[in-house]
């Protein structure tokens, strides 16, 4: 049989991974304790203390005590409660597991009585048991996460990346429940203090600002015992919000496969690999699902799967509809153009060409229904296409000390898929335009080190709001986003004031540039040596502009190729995706059987 103090730092392993899981599990019993307010403390992104204080009902001394006990728990009688949970925390295993890994003082006093009673465990060793004076409630007090497990506390990551998860438990939590007042202080900086019997709606726009309230549309919906309530993104919005989707079942934080199925199925993934942003809340009886199968409870599972999914297609169609249909969801709600690099504004005789090109088409368009009001039965000839104009040459300086793909190119057509067509001195080239702006774009990037970068200053300054953690990831990259023409500053909670961008990516919005660098950030990781830092947000500047840019002109695709060749790597973009496929003259002739 293993000894207590290993068998109580496993558990731990399995409760508390990092600070933000000291912060969930002692919020979880503040909120079983009925508390109306709950003020949470972190100092060091919570490595040096994690300090959580409610005035919920509070424990007498010997229940206090018997707390640190493991599978010691007021909130299961019998096996027959273990049926219909409906509260956030039954395990009994949190306070014990954070108390083998920790300075831990417990402080509490019930209403009732006068007494308080303060513990203090040292590493999972009780230190000692006294009687204290405290308002009624219970604060928790946990100094030196990991001090006596030094292999876990050196995996933890940086204060602010820390500290993000600890914001991100707070707002979900907070989210859940508008009824009970929140506060958060960080390093003495308080960051939040919201409202106790506050609605949704109110702390929504508390948490995470008016515009982002303004941007989503309300989700009701019910099917038999399943009540579906929350919010969903309005499609259609120019500015992309937050990615982030929280699902609550019966108050409490978690997901289900069938939750993402059904998330996946209405509301599909938009551009960019972009997630809607939803706040959705499932109620249905305790007993139809099942908390207990993941130690930190963050999935669940449903007796009835497929009544919640049809449930949640129901009330998230019916949120979707109300605006033009339930159907795949796209950003803008328009189909995605795209703009050369440098593309510069046509001058007067193009402008105007472009505008009679424009009419040509308004009438092939109404010729239809011409056709259909005239009583002429002598059937019309189709119109005939104009002549192509002839392809133009270009030719490439051989001077340069890169090598070229090619010596000269001409450009011959652009396929209704949006590929390039070229003939060079070797063969044909198909190009795919979105990958080569891409390969444009990061190289152009990363030579912003090299000279000044050339900035485009917005004439109204543009605020960002991301999520805790995201604003956190952003934070600790402020250096290098800047070194790279970006002019931004922390501007309040969880949001940057943007002032300039780089001109090579002044189409496209800082918001949608800022959360896709975030979401980059996160899927990298944290590495050492080289550029990996400046390399990664580079590629992820890159897609973000090669991925709103409108259709190309004439123009616009010879300019593009003629960025191309001078790239270092013209061949594969960032990400290492193919940009041209070449065939040679050779090849065409062996396979056309040409001599």
């Amino acid at each position: 049989m293993l000894p207590l103090h290993v068998a109580n730092k496993i558990a731990a392993g399995e409760v508390v991974e990092r600070p933000s899981s000291v912060v969930k599990e002692l919020v979880e019993n503040a909120i079983d304790a009925g508390a109306g307010r709950i003020a949470v403390s972190v100092v060091q992104g919570g490595r040096r203390l994690v300090s959580v204080q409610d005035d919920g009902c509070g424990m007498t001394r010997d229940d206090a005590v018997l707390s640190l006990e493991r599978q010691a728990t007021s909130k299961i009688r019998d096996v027959t409660d273990i049926e219909a949970i409906d509260t956030l925390g039954f395990r009994g295993e949190a306070i014990p597991s954070i108390a083998s890994v920790s300075r831990f003082t417990l402080t509490t006093r019930r209403a009732d009585s006068d007494e308080c009673t303060r513990i203090q465990v040292n590493a999972g060793t009780l230190a000692e048991v006294r009687s204290a004076g405290c308002p009624p409630g219970t604060l928790v007090e946990v100094r030196d996460l990991f001090c006596n497990v030094p292999a876990r506390r050196k995996f933890l990551r940086a204060y602010a990346t820390e500290e993000g998860h600890v914001r991100s438990v707070f707002a979900v939590h907070a989210l859940a429940h508008p009824d009970i007042g929140f506060s958060l202080s960080v390093d003495g900086r308080e960051l939040y203090r919201l409202a106790p019997s506050a609605s949704r709606a109110d702390r929504v726009r508390d948490l995470f600002g008016a515009d982002f309230l303004e941007g989503l549309l309300t989700v009701s919906g019910e099917s038999g015992q399943i009540r579906i309530s929350g919010y969903i993104e309005r499609p259609g919005r120019s500015a992309p919000l937050r990615h982030d989707q929280y699902v609550f079942v019966n108050g409490r934080p978690a997901t289900a496969p069938v939750i993402a199925y059904a998330l996946r199925e209405v509301c599909p993934r938009q551009a960019g690999d972009r997630r809607p942003a939803a706040i959705l809340f499932i109620d249905l009886p305790p007993s139809c699902v099942d908390v207990n199968v993941h130690p930190t409870k963050r999935e669940v599972r449903f007796r009835d799967g497929g009544a919640v999914r049809n449930a949640l297609v129901a009330a998230l169609g019916a949120a979707l509809s109300g605006i033009g249909g339930a159907g795949p969801v796209v950003a803008g709600g328009l189909e995605r153009r795209e703009e050369p690099l440098g593309q510069e504004r046509l001058d007067g005789r193009e402008s105007r060409e472009s505008e009679g090109r424009e009419d040509r088409e308004s009438e092939r368009c109404e010729e239809p229904e011409k056709r259909e009001e005239g009583a002429s039965a002598t059937p019309s000839l189709p119109p005939q296409p104009a002549p192509a104009p002839l392809p133009v040459e270009f030719a490439i300086e051989p001077d340069s000390p890169r090598s070229r793909p090619w010596r000269w190119f001409r450009y011959l057509a652009q396929s209704a898929s949006g590929y390039l067509l070229i003939e060079t001195d070797a063969g044909i080239v198909t190009i795919n335009p979105h990958a080569a702006r891409e390969r444009i774009a990061y190289e152009r990037l990363m030579c912003a080190g090299e000279r000044t970068p050339t900035v485009q200053t917005l004439l109204i300054p543009e605020t960002v709001q991301l999520g805790p953690v995201d604003f956190a990831r952003v934070r600790a990259s402020l250096e290098t986003i800047r070194a790279m023409g970006f002019q931004l500053e922390e501007f309040g909670r969880d949001t940057f004031k943007v002032d300039a961008v780089p001109q090579l990516v002044g189409s496209v919005q800082p918001a949608s540039i800022l959360s896709t660098i975030a979401r980059d950030l996160a899927d990298g990781g944290s590495r050492r040596g080289g550029r990996w830092r400046e390399e990664l947000i580079a590629k992820s500047i890159a897609r973000s502009f090669a991925g709103s840019s409108p259709a190309l002109t004439e123009e616009g695709a010879v300019r593009l190729v003629e960025d191309l060749c001078a790239c270092r790597m013209p061949y594969v973009c960032p990400r290492g995706k193919l940009v041209m496929i070449f065939t040679s003259t050779r090849e065409l002739d062996r396979r056309f059987a040409r001599s």
